[in-house]
């Protein structure tokens, strides 16, 4: 198999006759990183020390992800699945698995503290999901080096609250039987749950802010803003922030969430402020005008007339 493998891998990429997803990686493999298809040296692995130091760096992400990787496993253990959940750079710092299929897990090398990057381990679902950011599912014979196509790995990416690429979700799984199809099945479930860390994540650090759902045309996970109490976009998501052009990585410079969800020109910008404020005055005592006028400190007539002018119904 070794054989084969190695001589079809350098025979498509030097013919250019790699499937359309493909090419790119297994042409980084062989000719950027300088890999060969044969080579059956176990993945690079740290030691403890290091791999602690490195989900330091990750501070509470990791907390936030851990009680997703125990759903995740919960769905997916049984069927001969492990889960695993490396840094930016493919080095893994958890991990999920049952006891019985842990011994081939860790032969393989998908064990805590292995590096996967792609620059490591060629074509595979951690290093290549990195590479590319984006979701990827790398079945058996499509990986780069004849070791690793024993295995079927599902990945997607989780990105931060600042839109920046932290971490790679993976399931992998061990079993002989596994199908193409039933792999896309568990991609599903991956990129679900990968989105699900960063909406959590992404609440946590603007814990004080108004949490609002973006529609955006990019499949780049969650599309949130964080608003404050001024109606001002403080944080938004990678998807977000592309769509947008506000920047990766970098603090957001405050701008109007109108400017982003949209914008009401019948009115100007101080009248929608004065609008909104009496509106949620009123929907606060519970449609109460004594009530309302009294919480905004001015006289019920004066509340009265101020909903005309801006065309606020009473009832």
């Amino acid at each position: 198999m070794s054989t084969v493998h190695t001589d079809m891998v350098i025979s498509a990429v030097e013919s250019g006759s790699v499937g359309t997803r493909l090419t790119a990686s297994w042409r980084r493999s062989l000719k950027r990183h300088g890999l060969n298809p044969a080579i059956s040296d176990a993945p690079r692995r740290f030691g403890a020390f290091e791999t602690r130091q490195r989900r330091e760096k990750l501070g509470g992400f990791m907390d936030i992800a851990s009680p997703k990787l125990d759903t995740l496993f919960q769905m997916v253990g049984n069927a001969g699945c492990c889960v695993l959940m490396t840094d930016q750079d493919g080095v893994v710092l958890d991990l999920r698995t049952r006891d019985g299929d842990a011994q081939t897990f860790e032969e393989w090398g998908l064990w805590h503290g292995a590096d996967w990057s792609e620059a490591s381990e060629g074509t595979n679902g951690i290093g290549t999901c990195l590479a590319e950011e984006r979701q990827i599912t790398i079945h058996r014979s499509e990986h780069f080096l004849a070791r690793n196509t024993r295995m079927s790995c599902m990945d997607a990416p989780i990105f931060g609250p600042d839109g920046r690429l932290i971490a790679a979700l993976d399931v992998s799984s061990c079993r002989a039987d596994q199908t193409e199809a039933y792999a896309r099945l568990i991609a599903g479930v991956v990129a679900q749950t990968a989105k699900q860390i960063e909406v959590d994540a992404f609440r946590a650090a603007f814990p004080k802010a108004r949490i609002i759902a973006a529609s955006t045309d990019r499949g780049e996970g969650a599309g949130l803003l964080a608003v404050d109490h001024d109606d001002l976009v403080v944080g938004a998501t990678r998807s977000v922030r592309r769509m947008f052009d506000l920047g990766v990585g970098t603090v957001i410079d405050p701008l109007p969430a109108s400017d982003i969800l949209g914008r009401d020109t019948t009115l100007s910008a101080l009248k929608r402020a004065e609008r909104a404020a009496l509106k949620r005055a009123i929907a606060r005592a519970d449609g109460n005008l004594s009530a309302a006028a009294r919480d905004l400190g001015i006289g019920r007539a004066t509340l009265y007339r101020r909903m005309k002018r801006l065309s606020i119904d009473e009832n």
